[in-house]
């Protein structure tokens, strides 16, 4: 016989053991798994009819919540399935890497562009402004861990780039590289703040840079390991 004529073997065998269970055991968890199996062979009986009538069988949509009956004899309880925890989808936060046009001592007014460095203990404030339309926008990491420096001890954010990235990185470092401070340096730009300017003196090939923060010193251990978990796309 071909599939559309054979009787639903495997469902009945299923429906006979369950009640067979529920005749010996008596328990509220059984008849539950019961009451599933009449429901089971109910719906395949009518799939071997409509499949005789030549009508097309939908696709049966599965559901999130499962009923677990106990071996107890307890109750059964609803069961709903949820997403991984930890769950990441390369959704990262972005990066901006923008050559720095100019800096002011002195914190940017309203609407000029600029990006603030507040005054600390030990240096003045800072308005940074930077070339958006020639620098990297939206560029997502491949990788960013928080590291402390075995020289002076401050932390920092290692990052790296992807291959696309380090050939447009080596292109830009390669550009200021010549040019009188501060326009030698770039400008790390994470949701609208600033949290790094290096200044460099030759290309940099290797895909690779350090955020420090806007003054070196600036990071902490909590924030540098913040910092990094936003930047990588792993979230570690």
């Amino acid at each position: 016989m071909n599939g559309s004529t054979e009787h639903p073997l495997h469902e009945t065998l299923l429906h006979d053991a369950l009640h067979a269970q529920v005749r010996e055991g008596g328990d509220a968890a059984g008849a539950c798994l019961a009451g599933l199996a009449d429901g089971a062979l109910r719906v395949a009986r009518r799939r071997q009819r409509l499949a005789r009538t030549g009508v097309g069988v939908a696709a049966v949509a599965v559901v999130a919540t499962a009923w677990v009956a106990v071996a107890d004899g307890a109750a059964p309880r609803a069961q709903v399935v949820q997403p991984a925890a930890g769950d990441h989808t390369g959704k990262a936060t972005p990066v901006s890497l923008l050559p720095v046009t100019s800096t002011t001592e002195q914190a940017c007014t309203h609407g000029n562009g600029g990006y603030t460095v507040h005054a600390t203990a030990t240096q003045p404030a800072l308005c940074v402004r930077a070339d958006r339309a020639g620098g990297m926008t939206d560029v997502r990491v491949t990788s960013a861990k928080a590291e402390k420096s075995t020289a002076d001890g401050t932390w920092h954010v290692e990052v790296t780039l992807s291959p696309a990235d380090r050939t447009r990185f080596a292109a830009l470092t390669g550009s200021i590289a010549g040019n009188p401070a501060p326009r030698n340096e770039f400008a790390v730009v994470i949701d609208g703040k600033l949290w790094g300017r290096p200044s460099v003196t030759a290309s940099i090939t290797g895909g690779r840079l350090e955020i420090v923060g806007a003054y070196v010193g600036d990071l902490t251990s909590t924030t540098a390991h913040a910092l990094a978990h936003r930047l990588d796309p792993a979230g570690k």
